[in-house]
């Protein structure tokens, strides 16, 4: 049976970030997931998960301040000017990870400086990948690097699955895994089922979102109903995070999934 979790950075985001748990929770969900903690109490994030009895899934770790988020700023783990910026982000992840239950925290690994080679910045990733992964594992949390497509993000060092791996594989740390976003996905690559099936052991967590628009499954080009049914075949158990901007509502963006996948969400 295929799992769901709301990425609650998109969805419900009508309401207040703390009281979009709850909404969640109503939705039918199980767990949700979001990009960025930091600016909340971990107190008042904890009493929000515990009283919808939600599981967190995953978040981001810090990827630089807020303002250069806005801008299109994308992580700093690449960067070999803000490796001890990107090590106290760590700890500050791990922290609110254990606070919240969350087992799984993903790497962004950013674009490069004006003036720092491919190289240079491909080695400062896999260095904080190191430390990351074997921070996070001390503590039972799985790491995920995901690549970004770089129509959206202009110069993502991380944009393929395939250069993903190859930096999982230069890490060398059994505590860091893929995050596939099938948008992302979709846009850079494609040959989306092929990839599942074959590196679907390397996999540690799944987002969805239509192209073009990022918007719910069925508005777009990519056929949902077949990839859901090759991920049961294949046997993916881990949680799939709806992290798509909803075309009109949140609720009314939720039909795809009460239509075809009725018994994920029975709570």
């Amino acid at each position: 049976m295929l799992r769901f979790s709301a990425n609650i950075s998109f969805l419900f985001s009508e309401l207040p970030f703390l009281e979009r748990f709850a909404a969640a929770r109503e939705a039918g969900f199980g767990a949700v997931e979001f990009h960025f903690p930091y600016q909340f109490d971990r107190n008042a994030l904890a009493e929000a998960v515990f009283t919808s009895e939600l599981e967190v899934i995953l978040f981001n770790l810090p990827a630089g301040t807020p303002e250069e988020w806005a801008k299109g700023g994308r992580g700093i783990a690449c960067d070999p000017d803000r490796v001890a910026e990107f090590k106290m982000g760590v700890e500050t992840a791990i922290a609110y990870a254990s606070a919240l239950g969350c087992s799984k925290l993903n790497c962004l690994a950013g674009v490069p400086p004006a003036g720092v080679s491919i190289a240079a910045a491909e080695a400062t990733l896999i260095s904080n990948l190191q430390f990351a992964a074997g921070q996070a594992g001390k503590s039972g949390i799985e790491l995920m690097l995901e690549p970004l497509n770089t129509i959206d993000s202009p110069g993502f060092l991380i944009s393929t699955s395939a250069r993903a791996l190859a930096i999982i594989d230069a890490v060398g740390s059994e505590n860091l895994r893929l995050q596939y976003d099938v948008y992302h996905a979709q846009v850079m690559e494609g040959n989306l089922v092929k990839t599942l099936q074959t590196k679907l052991s390397r996999i540690g967590h799944i987002q969805i979102a239509d192209n073009p628009g990022r918007h719910e499954p069925g508005t777009g080009e990519i056929n949902f109903p077949f990839l859901f049914s090759v991920l049961d075949q294949i046997a993916y158990r881990g949680w799939i995070g709806c992290e798509y901007i909803p075309s009109t509502s949140s609720g009314e963006s939720l039909s795809w999934l009460k239509a075809w996948l009725k018994p994920a969400l029975s709570g």
